[in-house]
């Protein structure tokens, strides 16, 4: 099992600080949560590029998000109109 997730060795052992532990589980979130963000505030080609972006960071875990680092967020054409500040409309 410790092949599969090497992570868990971390929490095995008893003297590692609360912060390590919490930076360990929250690092690899960390993208898709940025993903899932930027593809709702921004426009896209086509609603279904967009939508199949956000899905990729929904249900994709850690490899969605990096795939949107990588390639998604240059496709993005502006901020949607209704995300855009009242000053730049």
């Amino acid at each position: 099992m410790n092949e599969l997730f090497p992570i868990l060795d971390l929490f095995r052992q008893g003297n590692i600080s609360p912060l390590l532990m919490a930076a360990a589980l929250a690092l690899p979130i960390l993208p898709n949560l940025w993903c899932i963000w930027h593809a709702y505030r921004h426009e896209f080609t086509t609603p279904a590029e967009k939508y199949g972006w956000m899905l990729a960071g929904v249900f994709l875990p850690v490899a969605g998000g990096l795939l949107y680092l990588l390639f998604g967020w240059r496709r993005t054409h502006g901020l949607a109109g209704w995300a855009q500040s009242p000053n730049r409309k």
